[in-house]
This record gives C-alpha cells, structure tokens and sequence, in this order.
C-alpha cells in the first residue's frame, strides 16, 4: 500500500513529518531512500516532534547513529545514517540490532544499502527532490496499514 504527498517547503515537509511521528508505534522501522539534499533529515525533524521529542534533530553522517530521548516520552527515536555502511560486519557495529525494540522508532538513512537486513514490515520513506524547495514523498507500508491514509499538512 502506498500514500504520496507532496510538499513545497521544508516547513511543510517538517509538518508532514509531525503527522508521520505522530502515527507511528514502537517498533517501526522507516527505511528512507532519497538522495543527498532530499529532505531526509528534515522529515526526521518532523517525525521527532510528532513523537514529542523535539526538533533538535541533525544528520548522523558522522557519528552514524542519533539518539533521541525524553523522559516523559513512551518512544524514542535512532536516527541511522547507513551510506558507509557496506557489510553486516559494518552494521553490527552500528549497534542496530540492539535498537530494534518496542519501545524506539528506528529511522534509517540509506537504507539501500542494508535493504537484505531490514525487517520485512519496514516503512519504505522515498524522497523525490522535485525542485529546490519541493519534494514528492511516497510511503510504502503492508497491506492493512492505514495509519497514514488520511494525513493532512
């Protein structure tokens, strides 16, 4: 099942965002695919606020992994950057297994490049840059999930 959107703004795609975390559920995993520059943080951003973490969200190119936490939040959020990631050797280190938990949404930049190790129930987040400010977002989900069919931004 799939649901596309389109935003004209990061703010919108921050808003959509917000909508997305606020549907999610311990355990989700949401494989992004996207290029540089598609908006993968940003929607990260919102996805945080939906789950009442915040938005003080940035890339992990670096440190690989983000960690976002609050105290009176029920869910917490990993963000993953996996673009040097190349092996399941690599991943393991990653720690991403330990994360795998219901009580963590896991959001997984470059998720192309462990696609074999995803969870076959993963969200599938495709980011298409349109043009400088606009994107095409499209959400891959199971059959049944109709958590995101009637999103408004």
């Amino acid at each position: 099942m799939n649901y596309t959107y389109k935003t004209a703004s990061p703010e919108e795609t921050i808003s959509l965002g917000r909508e997305i975390g606020r549907r999610l559920r311990g355990g989700d995993v949401i494989a992004y695919r996207g290029g540089l520059g598609a908006g993968k943080t940003t929607i990260t951003r919102g996805i945080s606020e939906g789950l009442g973490l915040g938005d003080e969200v940035t890339s992990p190119t670096f440190a690989l992994v983000n960690e976002y936490r609050k105290k009176d939040c029920k869910l917490s959020l990993i963000h993953f950057d996996m673009y040097r990631i190349t092996s399941g050797e690599d991943l393991e280190t990653t720690g991403f297994y330990d994360y795998m938990d219901d009580d963590a949404v896991l959001a997984v930049e470059w998720s192309e490049n462990i696609g074999d190790e995803l969870p076959e129930n993963c969200i599938i987040l495709t980011i298409d840059r349109l043009s400088e400010e606009e994107r095409q977002l499209t959400l891959e989900v199971c059959d049944g999930d109709d958590r995101f069919e009637d999103i408004s931004y």
